[in-house]
């Protein structure tokens, strides 16, 4: 409840606190996710449920004075989706799909194919999960709500593995993990950070609370990265990214310069610091899915701020295959839940004990908690988004044309979801990923690259996490090609040059537990 007597604060009521309110409860991560996972009241958890589900569309409880209608999204997604079409054909192709597809590292029927080959292997498991969890709650599968679900995920995770999130945040405050962030990547790729004032390297920040860093190697800088931490409500659109500033580029250098050296942001949205009553301030505390998240955007970071191409076009991120873009932040997160990663940056907020390692022993059990449950969910999402884009326009005149997107999203829903959606359920309304991001017919890239970094994690497994000279050697080739060559080579030669063969779906299957319903399925990255 800090959260929510911080938000009722900055919206006015200073006398606020987390013990006795009131509260202001928003749709931000930050302060959604709690109250859907720990609020013991079923009708506060059904209103915030319905309100995320619902926002920006027709179907959303805005004040009458405002209009839900003048904040609905659904004409903005059409038009979107019909101007997409157009313009695939303009260019002589079947669909947006097509056009999307014929710049990345698969193809439209390999896509389908992994996402569809994934799906099957997850679906029984995770109505079977689903039907654990009712049994847990004491009620039917079809009993147990949407709003329901991360509660009772919650209590049962508690029990099997004795811990929650709120038990693990005191021992991840903020410098501490930074500091164990850029450790790993000093251990990894020999490359240390520095916090600098950006007054003293020529920098400006939109926030005061943005920090700047400097990468060097040895004592030479080689690149800055900006990162904005905290959540903003109001002001700062929700999710976390990742973007450049400039990349590194031999034609820009500056004047005496022989060549410009690359800067990046890294966007979160934590919780913030807590300023109590009292005037004691609580710091920044993350949860593990808040580290995991900073690891992962950190990963798009390095492989912009490691590059080693010269060339501005395709330096860092430039030029490389949206659904390869991710294999650098997803393979970061494996690292971040190694124990020698946690125990090494978990100190408590208050007393700077280490974190027990029987907390870190209930971490790594629980990482696989409903793994098939969180897979179908990224998977609907993908396939959504593939279906919506390689399908006429909604409402169109053209063959095969659906009535309106709900009807694509329930026909993929009924396939990809245990539990039914809301017949209000509105979620396409706020996929900013597919409607105003660069994920337009391109999703599934999560999954696919999601691949090619199990796989790539599997070359330090086999070498031994705990062989310091072999995972340094790993290390340095996996920043000299993964990391360094940026768009320079196709995605699938850069990692034939690191893995020395052509990437498997086995390690994303074994890290998922569901490796043994895999056999004989042949899925690889080169099959697409």
């Amino acid at each position: 409840s800090d959260n929510e007597a911080a938000s009722a604060r900055q919206a006015g009521d200073e006398s606020a606190t987390a013990e006795a309110g009131p509260w202001v409860v928003t749709l931000d991560a930050p302060c959604l996710l709690p109250v859907l996972r720990h609020a013991q009241d079923a009708s506060l958890r059904e209103t915030v449920y319905r309100a995320y589900v619902t926002r920006a569309s027709a179907e959303s409880a805005d004040p009458p004075e405002r209009g839900a209608k003048e904040s609905d999204n659904e004409p903005a997604i059409n038009t979107i989706l019909a101007l997409r079409a157009e313009r695939a054909k303009l260019l002589g192709f079947p669909s947006h799909a097509h056009v999307s597809l014929a710049e990345k590292m698969a193809s439209l029927d390999g896509a389908k194919a992994l996402l569809e080959d994934l799906r099957a292997k997850c679906f029984d498991r995770a109505r079977a999960e689903h039907a654990e969890l009712a049994a847990f709650a004491g009620r039917s599968p079809e009993d147990l709500r949407q709003w329901d679900v991360g509660f009772y995920a919650e209590k049962l995770k508690q029990e099997r593995y004795a811990f929650d999130d709120e038990e693990v945040r005191p021992y991840l405050p903020l410098d501490a993990v930074f500091a164990g962030l850029w450790r790993t990547v000093e251990r990894l790729f020999g490359v240390t950070a520095h916090e600098v004032s950006p007054a003293a390297v020529g920098a400006q920040t939109w926030d005061p609370e943005v920090r700047l860093f400097e990468l060097r190697r040895g004592a030479e800088p080689i690149a800055y990265c900006f990162v904005d931490p905290f959540a903003r409500s109001g002001e700062k659109r929700g999710g976390a990214w990742m973007s450049e500033v400039r990349g590194r580029s031999r034609f820009s250098a500056p004047k005496g310069q022989s060549v410009r050296l690359p800067a990046a942001h890294m966007v979160c949205n934590q919780s913030p610091p807590v300023k109590h009553a009292d005037g004691s301030v609580t710091p920044s505390l993350m949860t593990i899915g808040e580290v995991r998240t900073l690891f992962h955007e950190c990963g798009h970071a390095l492989q912009h701020m490691l590059t080693r191409v010269d060339e501005g076009a395709v330096s860092g991120i430039r030029g490389v295959e949206w659904d390869a873009v991710e294999q650098p932040s997803q393979w970061m997160e494996y690292w971040m839940e190694q124990p020698a990663t946690l125990q090494a940056m978990a100190r408590h907020h208050a007393t700077g004990e280490p974190i027990p390692s029987e907390l870190v022993r209930k971490i790594r059990a629980a990482k696989n908690y409903r793994a098939a449950s969180n897979m179908l969910r990224q998977l609907k999402f993908g396939l959504t988004d593939l279906a919506l884009h390689e399908q006429p326009p909604p409402g169109s005149d053209a063959p095969g044309a659906p009535a309106n997107v709900w009807e694509t999203d329930v026909a993929v829903s009924l396939r990809t979801s245990v539990v039914p959606p809301l017949k209000e359920d509105r979620f396409l309304c706020g996929f900013s990923h597919i409607f105003a991001g660069g994920y337009a017919a391109g999703y599934f890239s999560y999954k696919w690259a999601e691949l090619l970094s199990a796989d790539g994690f599997a070359a330090f497994e086999e070498a031994g996490l705990d062989n310091e000279v072999e995972l340094q050697k790993l290390g340095r080739r996996y920043a000299e090609t993964v990391l360094g060559m940026g768009g320079s080579k196709p995605a699938a030669e850069v990692f034939k040059l690191f893995r020395g063969r052509e990437p498997t779906a086995d390690a994303l299957l074994r890290h998922n537990d569901l490796l043994e319903k895999a056999v004989g399925s042949g899925v690889t990255a080169a099959a697409a």
